[in-house]
């Protein structure tokens, strides 16, 4: 037989010390599957322009309007330039106060309303409050029915339509609210104040309208029109415009400003900032107030986060981690490439650490009859339960966005128990606690899966008779049973704490505890104590013919 070829101490050191080394790198690469982690942000928006920027940057092109909501939006993201831009916007507005209602300078205006007179007005004004008057929709279609612009001539016989929906028509008493936000939406198309694509669209759906003597799917267009119209100024409404893709996000971003006025500044300067409003709606509609919170943190680091955060419409990981600069850099630049190496190093260093426990335990193992500690497969499950823990996103379900539109569908209930009509709809939300509590029932388990190997290795050791052996293995039935035991504590534990509130009432985080016992269990018994109990039993035989013959006599 041949010896076996004994283990240094040193080595399992070297495997522990790289397997624990592995696992930090891997855990402080700044990158995640389903969100963004903070320390990202703060790389991709480093040096890059914030909310104030921006409100200069509009000073400088004479826009008040926009400038004055940059200003809004860097107090509230708590932006040290925001005083200096709010002198510099006060001054601005001292120079020329006549230009303020509007939000600055336009050609097209200064024909129409004199934009050099003062009308009194000293703060922003929504455009529709300028339009809404007969002499300024006078005016209007006077300088409008000059214009060579088909989609401008098309959108003027939309005002002629007589199957309006919902609005009063144009040409009727009391269609003054259709009349303005017709001769708006002409406006902002003579002067090109919208993208390409948002153009063409409009006036595609005013041409089906004109020809079906129908408003059909443009008085959407204009019913947000109009809400926005009474909350933005001329300057706001035409730069809002200037990056808005489509009629669904005119109207995406009108429910935002009725379901989140007060955050407004912060939604219009992320649009601008971005470049694109299609984005900051998708965004927010999908993730509601954690995503307007999430959205808030990137633009208050600057641009360049709040594209990151946008580009990927993932939400922010807040969860604690270190952050290594050069790692961060590799992730932002290399973000898939990034996740694979961090994944990678949770197997690896999973794979290092549980080989330096298996030299360990397995120092003087020569006894091929007893199977040694698989270490890929338990740190395939470890490196499975770092990516659970380290991606909160990964198996949570988002909940409704606040953004979203809510229809209430009546059912039947008990009206005169007013429980029985709140909503309970199923969910597969899995709480962060809970995936640490099923993370440290799995742990449990792996350690008295260990201990029980430890036990068969020692008796294994022991220079006694097989048949003495075998007596040891069945003295340590309990022992070997103690997954079972350990699993109903946990579960009994994990039912407690939900009662108490401690956890989230999950009952997946009480019941895997049973489970992970059932399974350490019969992995011992079965795939360990089972085939070295058949060993010692073929080796005892020799030990019981003697006893055998002696008996016979």
């Amino acid at each position: 037989m041949t010896p076996p070829r004994p283990t240094l101490p040193g080595s399992a050191a070297i495997w522990f010390l790289a397997g624990v080394l592995l696992l930090a790198a891997a855990w402080s690469v700044p990158v995640n599957l389903k969100s963004v982690p903070p320390a990202l942000l703060k790389e991709a928006g480093a040096g890059t322009p914030t909310a104030a920027t921006l409100g200069y940057q509009w000073l400088e092109r004479e826009k008040s309007g926009p400038a004055a909501l940059a200003l809004a939006a860097a107090r509230a993201l708590g932006d040290p330039q925001a005083d200096a831009l709010a002198t510099a916007l006060g001054e601005a507005a001292r120079r020329q106060p006549e230009l303020v209602p509007w939000g600055g300078w336009d050609p097209f205006l200064d024909p129409l309303f004199n934009l050099k007179e003062n009308t009194g007005r000293t703060a922003s004004t929504p455009v529709l409050d300028f339009f809404i008057t007969a002499k300024a929709r006078a005016d209007l279609l006077g300088y409008l029915q000059n214009s060579r612009s088909q989609g401008v001539r098309t959108l003027l016989r939309v005002r002629q339509v007589t199957d309006t929906g919902r609005f009063v028509p144009a040409t009727q008493p009391g269609g003054q609210p259709l009349d303005a936000v017709v001769l708006l939406t002409a406006l902002l198309y003579q002067g090109d104040h919208a993208t390409a694509l948002l153009q063409r669209e409009v006036r595609d759906l005013a041409e089906t309208a004109v020809a079906a003597n129908r408003l059909g799917e443009l008085e959407s267009v204009f019913i947000d029109l109009l809400s926005l119209g009474r909350r933005l100024d001329w300057s706001q409404l035409c730069e809002l415009l200037r990056v808005t893709g489509s009629a669904k996000t005119i109207g995406e971003f009108a429910r935002l400003a009725r379901t989140a006025p007060d955050d407004l500044p912060v939604i219009y300067t992320a649009a601008l900032l971005d470049g694109s409003a299609d984005r900051v709606a998708t965004y927010l509609l999908r993730h509601g107030r954690p995503g307007l919170a999430d959205l808030k943190l990137a633009l208050s680091l600057g641009q360049g986060a709040a594209e990151q955060v946008l580009a990927r419409q993932i939400p922010v990981n807040r969860q604690p981690a270190p952050a290594f600069g050069p790692f961060t850099l590799a992730a932002l630049l290399f973000p898939k490439l990034a996740l694979a190496a961090k994944y990678l190093g949770f197997l690896l260093g999973a794979f290092g650490f549980f080989r330096g426990l298996e030299r360990l335990l397995f120092a003087d193992a020569g006894d091929s009859a007893l199977p040694r500690l698989k270490s890929g497969a338990l740190a395939l499950l470890t490196a499975g339960l770092l990516v659970l823990a380290t991606e909160p996103f990964l198996l949570k379900t988002p909940a409704p966005s606040e953004f979203q539109l809510k229809l209430a569908i009546p059912v039947l209930a008990n009206l005169s128990d007013p429980a029985s009509l709140t909503p309970t709809a199923p969910t597969t939300t899995m709480d962060i606690s809970t995936l640490f509590t099923i993370g440290f029932f799995a742990a449990l388990q792996v350690g008295m899966y260990l201990f029980c190997l430890a036990k068969i290795r020692e008796i294994s050791r022991q220079s006694v008779p097989p048949l003495l052996k075998l007596r040891l293995m069945e003295n340590e039935e309990n022992l070997f049973d103690g997954g079972l035991y350990i699993g109903i504590a946990g579960t009994a534990s994990a039912l407690v704490l939900q009662v108490l509130g401690v956890i989230q009432p999950n009952l997946l985080a009480a019941y895997s505890s049973n489970l992970f016992g059932i399974c350490c269990v019969a992995l011992v018994k079965i795939r360990h104590v089972r085939p070295y109990k058949r060993t010692l039993i073929l080796a005892s035989q020799p030990e019981l013919k003697p006893a055998t013959t002696t008996a016979a006599v």
